[in-house]
């Protein structure tokens, strides 16, 4: 017996609890069949629902009463027809499910649900459950915001988690949204990264594009080989293309641009001829720095493939082989990853000529104070007219004696005692403080070479900053260039933050 008011207000508390558990679950005002209004199968359903619900473990304070925080109490009716007053049919088809929802939890989380039940779109007045159709969500999308919503926890997986970011983003719960990007930026790597570039760019979500965009970069060959290149749009094609930052040797990529022609004509529903392919290409040809091939490596691929007019064609071997460069219409600017500008260092202050070869490689090793990336190599030319030289340029890491990177190529010189430029396929990178070897075998006629050369570079640049460059002899077969002459006259570069 407790008393609240004086000896005249008493209350016997057991027999209350009694009479609580015994009206809602025997009283036919709360049997909504046994009343006969509006006695359809959903609220017979609901009433015995709620009449369960409250029976649980009998207990007389209902499911309620083993709840002790409001977390609990609105987690538990996730899901559940506990006072639901709105039905979801989520899906298309065989995959239909009916989801039962309560108006005030989505109100509270998303901005969408609260004008759809509160802003007059929908009836006020009847007492029967809301039924809305949703054909364009997927069940497990869902029923992952539904549980975000109901209890704050993030339910998503690989499989589930861009059709989760689409629902999320349909019913405006940024939370849910932040969460699935977070997830997709663990998932990312260069496999799957043109793949969510897709989404990415589909979804409105130029954070996650642009670390994206970052990852082609970083991982430009293995990117193109991955899920997804051969997917994207015309507009993401050019997007890439257009990128100053790739890593990757224009032929390789030269060679994934006419795969993904080949596959865009197949859902045109073209035949993929040469023709086709450049229509479908449009302007992303123009995109392709054919200049940065070598002339090999445009004669053996870019040229037979039918994608370039005759005279394009002649116009890029003409840039190849002639002195000036003659005017073309694709960009000539070297793609150098994660810099926005190449630097040059010179080892020479003067220029004398001759310089022969015989097989063996020209080396000289450097260290330097800071992290760069090796472009490659200015090479000096012949000193009587036009020539092409055979040429192998190497990166090796002096203590392992590990090749580091290699190309095998050619280039072409005009006589004069300018340098020509020899790329290596990727950039390498460069350690502070690691002694290395560049190495250029040529094969060809005897060329110019420099003299009173300087042991200690200190470069300095607005786009690069300070850059101390060391220069030591390598011993053994280097063809007689030391320090103080001989090849090697140039190492192209960049550094992370130019």
């Amino acid at each position: 017996m407790i008393s609240l008011a004086g000896p005249s207000f008493v209350i016997d508390f057991q027999y209350l609890m009694f009479s609580v558990s015994h009206n809602l679950l025997e009283h036919p005002a709360n049997n909504i069949i046994s009343v006969g209004r509006r006695s359809s199968p959903v609220r017979g359903v609901l009433g015995m629902s709620r009449r369960a619900a409250n029976a649980v473990d009998d207990n007389p304070l209902g499911w309620q009463g083993a709840k002790t925080t409001l977390k609990e109490r609105i987690s538990y009716m996730y899901c559940k027809d506990v006072l639901a007053d709105v039905y979801f049919t989520v899906g298309k088809d065989d995959m239909r499910q009916r989801i039962p929802a309560h108006k005030f939890v989505l109100s509270i989380g998303s901005v969408v649900f609260d004008a759809m039940f509160n802003g007059g779109l929908t009836p006020q007045n009847s007492r029967d459950p809301l039924e809305i159709e949703l054909p364009d969500v997927e069940v497990p999308a869902f029923r992952a915001l539904l549980r975000f919503l109901y209890s704050d926890e993030v339910e998503i997986g690989p499989e589930s988690v861009m059709t989760t970011l689409y629902t999320a983003k349909k019913y405006a719960v940024p939370a849910m949204e932040s969460a699935c990007v977070e997830f997709l930026k663990q998932s990312l790597g260069a496999d799957n990264a043109f793949m969510l570039l897709t989404q990415a760019r589909l979804f409105d979500e130029p954070q996650l594009a642009k670390l994206c965009l970052e990852i082609i970069d970083k991982n430009t060959a293995e990117a193109l080989n991955g899920e997804g290149f051969t997917d994207i749009d015309l507009e993401a094609l050019c997007l890439v293309l257009a990128r100053d930052t790739l890593r990757v040797k224009e032929a390789q990529l030269f060679q994934a641009v006419v795969r993904w022609s080949t596959e865009e004509c197949a859902r045109r529903g073209l035949e993929p001829t040469t023709e086709n392919r450049r229509a479908v290409l449009g302007r992303a040809v123009q995109l392709i720095r054919f200049p940065l091939m070598t002339v090999e490596e445009f004669a053996q691929s870019a040229a037979q493939s039918g994608l370039l007019t005759d005279r394009e064609v002649v116009n890029l071997f003409l840039y190849f082989t002639v002195n000036p460069k003659p005017s073309i219409g694709f960009n000539d600017n070297p793609r150098c990853s994660g810099a926005g500008k190449e630097l040059v260092v010179s080892r020479f202050q003067r220029i004398e000529g001759r310089w022969g070869y015989s097989g063996t490689p020209d080396r000289i090793k450097f260290t330097v104070d800071r992290k760069i990336f090796v472009v490659g190599f200015g090479l000096y030319g012949a000193i009587h007219g036009p020539h092409e030289y055979q040429c192998v340029i190497q990166i090796i890491h002096c203590g392992t004696g590990k090749v580091l990177a290699q190309n095998d190529t050619s280039f072409v010189c005009d006589g004069s005692s300018s340098t020509c430029r020899v790329s290596f396929r990727v950039p390498v990178e460069i350690t502070p403080g690691v002694t290395y070897i560049a190495s250029a075998c040529l094969k060809g006629m005897d060329s110019h070479y420099g003299t009173k050369g300087l042991r200690r570079i200190v470069h300095q640049s607005a786009a690069g900053g300070v850059v101390t460059f060391q220069f030591t002899y390598a011993a053994g077969n280097n063809n007689g260039t030391s320090v103080e002459d001989g090849q090697i006259p140039e190492i192209i570069f960049y550094t992370s933050s130019s």
